[in-house]
């Protein structure tokens, strides 16, 4: 069955943490791998990121990584230097999470987030192809350092880039590298995909890693996502690869400002007891659909 994860930022209002306490965390609620932040990881010391990856080995957990580029990162702009930092600084989280045993980072790694075409401008193709140019680059050191870049579709208000499966697809057809591959999140293709199991039928082989959570940002099994569907599909395609829940709960902070949480969704549930309930959620639905037994 597949793995299942949970992004640390559930329980945290800013981006940068200490990650080590949430390792053993998700181990006791369950959960099989923990996601977070790559740019976090880049900046630790050598000493911090032994740390991490002991402690992951210790409790059996596996890690994976996302990040959403700051606008001074972005490999797609028309500015050559911004361009050029944006792919020393994704070279750079490639090494750094090789050194912490983390070989999977996904998220809006092609451009920046949030981000928009400018005022005035309708064809992205030119952003494309730099953005294109500038991956190239960068999957040079993510072959040699073994990390797989998962190209994250999203919505149309936090970028422009990549919105269905189908692009995705198109774009890492382009890319040409066996390190790049597609991310999905139901949360988007809510918004985006004609279907959600017509979305993953189009990414098929090339999906790498999935992003799960309801319509609303709230933990898998509170809303209204047809989950059977979802799963169902999953196990047509034959993904093996891990399932990482984003939930987002909280307002205030870095998180709650940047995922657009306005109203505490917590409805006087401990986060803790949440989470360990969406992982058993998640399992059982996942079980059924693929003829295991769960307790």
């Amino acid at each position: 069955m597949n793995r299942i994860g949970i992004y640390y930022a559930f329980w945290t209002h800013n981006w940068a943490a200490n990650f080590v306490p949430y390792v053993a965390k998700v181990k006791k609620l369950g959960f099989d791998v923990l996601e977070v932040n790559s740019g976090t990881v880049a900046d630790m010391t050598t000493a911090e990121r032994r740390r991490l990856k002991d402690t992951a080995a210790k409790h059996g957990i596996e890690l994976t990584a996302c990040i959403g580029l700051p606008r001074e990162y972005d490999p797609a702009s028309p500015d050559r230097a911004t361009r050029e930092r944006g792919i020393a600084f994704l070279k750079k989280q490639a090494r750094a999470l090789a050194e912490t045993n983390i070989h999977e980072l996904g998220g809006i790694v092609y451009s920046y987030w949030p981000g928009c075409l400018p005022a005035g401008e309708t064809d992205k193709r030119p952003y494309w192809d730099r953005s294109i140019k500038s991956m190239r680059e960068v999957m040079k050191t993510a072959e040699d350092c073994g990390v797989t870049f998962h190209m994250e579709v999203v919505n149309r208000f936090e970028q422009y880039m990549l919105n269905t499966a189908a692009e995705a697809v198109r774009y890492i057809r382009e890319v040409g590298s066996p390190n790049c591959d597609v991310l999905l999140d139901t949360f988007h293709m809510n918004i985006e995909e004609d279907s959600f199991a017509g979305a993953i039928r189009t990414a098929g082989k090339h999906l790498g890693h999935l992003h799960i959570g309801e319509t609303n940002r709230r933990a898998p099994g509170r809303g209204k996502m047809p989950w059977d569907e979802i799963f169902g599909a999953l196990k047509a395609s034959r993904f093996k690869g891990s399932i990482v829940m984003e939930p987002f709960l909280m307002p205030g902070g870095e998180v709650g400002r940047d995922i657009k949480v306005f109203r505490d969704l917590r409805d006087g549930v401990s986060l803790d007891r949440e989470a360990a309930r969406a992982c058993r959620f998640v399992k059982r639905a996942l079980a059924r659909k693929q003829g295991v037994a769960h307790a």
